[in-house]
């Protein structure tokens, strides 16, 4: 276990404690850590991790892109979507000089990917839209995904499919060799907040989720309104200088709500997560309970009185 990162007021808030789960290497994370860093009246302990930490009873709710919530729901049905933390355009970053002038030029090439995750997922959505197959391409599992950009200079990749900031990363290691793709209409990710029903049949922490997600949407206000204020906070906890938070900032968005169109991608993109396991993919009804929007109702109403 990483040691969590501990935030809140001071003493005498009768707020419950929290626990979260939260990928620390993502600026997605922001809204979390700004909640809790004393937004919510009460303890919020942030460790490295997301869903199978919530799976383990070790958190009380866990951040990951949809597509980690559609792999691991079919082991846990318990798990629920309750907020979308953030909104997530990806790029694919490629070398000019490897012949790479289109989408449909990455047939036969060697292509770094985070596997089985949301990156991976827009780099075959891309393919598709050219006529190129998943397996035309060889994917290159990098882990840690830092690694990229240095691989992507040093020859070792052709292109890379990642979130930011390694694809802000990837470009400006290239410079004028790189080439970028992004098609903001075919796939944003979605990066939720989720808990289980587990979880939630407790009162107390129910309540404090909610309580929580009006942090959330306090602390998504202040991104959209004052980015750069937060940045000195999230370079502290995320590691990542300020320059390229900045830099970064415009692929991410901060609605602080629950994604309009959450369970289309879902439904979707559940076709292909099927394929991992071999399993037939869930009917739109079947994924739908997986999304509880009436957290986020309750966290309305409390904001409007």
């Amino acid at each position: 276990m990483i040691a969590g990162l501990v935030f809140g007021v001071g003493c005498g808030l009768a707020a419950p404690s929290l626990r979260i789960a939260g990928n620390m290497t993502t600026i997605e994370l922001a809204p979390v850590l700004i909640a809790a860093n004393g937004l919510y009246r009460g303890q919020v302990t942030v460790i490295n991790g997301g869903i199978p930490e919530l799976m383990r009873g070790e958190v009380d709710a866990a951040t990951n892109a949809e597509t980690q919530l559609l792999r691991r729901s079919i082991d846990d049905p318990s798990l629920r979507i309750i907020f979308t933390e953030a909104e997530s355009f990806y790029r694919v970053v490629a070398r000019r000089s490897a012949g790479i002038k289109s989408v449909g030029d990455l047939r036969g090439k060697k292509i770094a990917v985070a596997p089985n995750t949301s990156a991976h997922y827009y780099l075959v959505k891309s393919l598709a839209v050219a006529g190129v197959k998943e397996d035309a391409i060889t994917a290159v599992p990098v882990n840690p995904i830092t690694r990229m950009s240095g691989m992507l200079a040093n020859r070792e990749v052709d292109a890379v499919a990642i979130w930011e900031p390694e694809a802000e990363n990837s470009a400006r290691v290239l410079g004028a060799d790189a080439i970028v793709f992004q098609d903001r209409g075919l796939y944003r990710e979605h990066f939720n907040l989720q808990t289980s029903t587990k979880v939630l049949s407790n009162p107390e922490k129910r309540s404090a989720l909610v309580a929580f997600l009006r942090s959330l949407m306090g602390a998504s206000a202040g991104l959209r309104e004052r980015p750069m204020e937060f940045w000195p906070l999230l370079s502290s906890k995320l590691n990542y200088t300020e320059a390229v938070i900045a830099r970064s900032w415009p692929q991410l968005r901060y609605a602080g709500s629950m994604g309009g169109d959450l369970l289309d991608v879902m439904v979707e993109e559940d076709r292909w997560v099927a394929k991992e396991k071999a399993r037939a993919p869930r009917t739109r009804g079947q994924l739908s309970v997986l999304i509880d929007r009436s957290l986020l109702a309750e966290a309305r109403r409390g904001s409007a009185k």
